[in-house]
C-alpha cells in the first residue's frame, strides 16, 4: 500500500470510528435511561448538549488545524472521543451498580458528553483537510465524497454492533448496557495509537478543513463539507440571502423533523414492543440499521440513477418522509416500526441532498464555501433542540412527535411547491 493510500485508509477509519461509536452510544441511551429510572428528558439533554457544542466548536478547531497541523488535531479529536466514551462508561457503570443514583449517573454522563462535543469535533475538519491537501483537484471531490460516506457507514455499524457489546460482571461490577461505551473507547484508543504511529507529522499550511455535520442516528452525508473543501470561500452568503433563504427555511424544518423521528425511535421500540430496556437493543438496532441503509441506498444508488433536480429531490423525499413518519408514529410491531422508519429515512435520504444541492446551485463559485458552511450549520443545529422537543411531545402522547413531524413536512411540501419554484429556476441542474 502506498503512503497516500495508507493515509486515506487511516482518515476513513477515523471518521468511521467517530460515527460508529457515537451512534452506538445513542442507540443504547434510551434503554439505559429507562433501566436507571432516569427521566426521558435527561436522555434528550445528552443528545442536545453534545450536538450544540459540536456545532459551536467545529469552526474553531477547523481553523486551528492550519496552525498546529492535521495530525495534532486528529489526535486531539480522537483523544477527546476516547476519553469521553471511557468516562461515560464509568459513570453509567456506577449508576448500574448503585454507586451513585440513576439521575446523578446521567448528570455525570452528560458532562462526559461535553468532552466529546468540545474536543471530538477537532478530528473531522482536520481529516478532511488532510485528504484535500494530499489529492489533486481532479481527485479531490471523489476522495472527499468517499470519506464522507464513512459517517453513513458508521451510522449502520454502530447500532448493529452495540447489542453484541453488552458485558457481564467484571471484577464484581456489572457492566451491562455500559459495555458499548467501554469497548468503543478501547477501539478509539487503538485508532489513536495507529494514527500516532503511521500518519506523518504535518504542520505546513494548506487548504483548511471545514465544519462537519454532527454524527447522529438518522444522519447521512449531504456533500456540504465536500463543497466547502473544494470550492472558493470568497463571498459571504447570509442565511437570509434571497438566493438561499427558501432553501435554508426548508432545510431547517426538514432537519428538525428528521432529528425528532430518529432520536425518539429507541423509546418507541421499548414502549410499543413492551420489552425490558435490556432486551431492546437488538430490535432498536434493526430499526436503526434499516433506516440508515435506506438513506444510503438513496444517496449512493437512486439519486445518481434518477438524475432529479434539487427541487424534485425535495418534493419526492417529502412525499416519502411524510408517509414514513406518520406510519412510524402509529406502528405497533417490529416489522411495522422498521418498515415505516425505513420509509421515512428513504425520504430524508432525498431531501437532505436536495437541500444541499439547491442551496449550492443558487450561488456562484465564490459563495460555495459560505453556503456549504451554512448548510452544515443548519444540519447540525437540527440535533440541538429536536431531541428535547421530540421526547417532550412523546411524553404527552406517544404518536405526537411523529404526527407533528409529518404535519411540518406537509407544510414544507406546500412551501417547496411554491416557495422553492423561484429558487429552483436558479438551481435547475439535475443531481447525478
Amino acid at each position: 500500500m502506498t503512503a497516500p493510500d495508507r493515509n486515506f485508509a487511516l482518515m476513513f477509519l477515523v471518521m468511521l470510528t467517530i460515527a460508529a461509536g457515537n451512534t452506538a452510544l445513542q442507540s443504547v441511551l434510551p434503554a439505559l435511561g429507562r433501566s436507571l429510572g432516569v427521566a426521558d428528558a435527561m436522555v434528550a439533554a445528552a443528545f442536545s448538549i453534545s450536538a450544540l457544542l459540536w456545532v459551536v466548536a467545529a469552526p474553531f478547531w477547523a481553523n486551528r488545524s492550519d496552525i498546529y497541523g492535521r495530525k495534532a488535531m486528529i489526535l486531539l479529536g480522537m483523544g477527546g472521543y476516547t476519553l469521553s466514551l471511557l468516562l461515560c462508561g464509568l459513570f453509567l457503570a456506577a449508576g448500574i451498580n448503585g454507586v451513585v443514583g440513576g439521575t446523578m449517573a446521567f448528570v455525570l454522563f452528560v458532562l462526559g458528553r461535553v468532552l466529546y462535543g468540545a474536543l471530538g469535533v477537532a478530528a473531522p475538519p482536520a481529516v478532511q483537510a488532510e485528504v484535500a491537501g494530499s489529492t489533486t483537484p481532479e481527485e479531490r471531490t471523489r476522495a472527499l465524497t468517499l470519506l464522507a460516506s464513512a459517517f453513513g457507514l458508521g451510522t449502520i455499524l454502530g447500532p448493529a454492533i452495540a447489542p453484541y457489546l453488552l458485558l457481564g460482571h467484571v471484577g464484581g461490577f456489572e457492566i451491562g448496557l455500559a459495555g458499548p461505551a467501554f469497548l468503543f473507547a478501547l477501539f478509539g484508543a487503538g485508532v489513536w495509537l495507529t494514527v500516532w504511529r503511521l500518519l506523518p507529522d504535518d504542520r505546513r499550511l494548506r487548504g483548511g478543513g471545514t465544519s462537519s455535520a454532527y454524527p447522529s442516528i438518522g444522519g447521512a452525508p449531504t456533500g456540504a463539507t465536500v463543497a466547502a473543501a473544494t470550492q472558493s470561500h470568497g463571498e459571504q452568503v447570509g442565511y437570509l440571502d434571497r438566493r438561499v433563504r427558501a432553501w435554508m427555511i426548508a432545510g431547517l424544518v426538514m432537519g428538525h423533523a428528521q432529528a425528532m423521528a430518529s432520536q425518539v425511535i429507541g423509546f418507541v421500540v421499548i414502549d410499543r414492543l413492551h420489552v425490558a430496556p435490556s432486551a431492546a437493543l437488538e430490535p432498536t438496532g434493526i430499526v436503526l440499521m434499516m433506516g440508515a441503509g435506506a438513506a444510503l441506498l438513496v444517496q449512493w444508488g437512486l439519486i445518481p440513477l434518477l438524475n432529479l433536480t434539487p427541487r424534485r429531490l425535495v418534493l419526492v423525499g417529502l412525499t416519502l418522509s411524510i408517509a414514513g413518519t406518520a406510519l412510524t408514529g402509529l406502528a405497533t410491531s417490529l416489522y411495522g416500526i422498521s418498515l415505516a422508519y425505513a420509509l421515512a429515512s428513504l425520504g430524508f435520504g432525498f431531501t437532505r441532498p436536495g437541500f444541499t444541492a439547491g442551496a449550492s446551485l443558487a450561488v456562484g463559485a465564490e459563495g460555495q464555501g459560505s453556503v456549504a458552511g451554512k448548510v452544515t450549520s443548519v444540519n447540525g443545529a437540527s440535533f440541538v433542540l429536536a431531541p428535547s422537543i421530540g421526547i417532550g411531545l412523546y411524553g404527552l402522547w406517544q404518536p405526537l412527535p411523529y404526527l407533528i413531524a409529518a404535519g411540518s413536512l406537509v407544510l414544507v411540501f406546500g412551501y417547496a411547491w411554491g416557495g422553492l419554484r423561484g429558487a429552483a429556476d436558479r438551481s435547475a441542474a439535475p443531481i447525478a
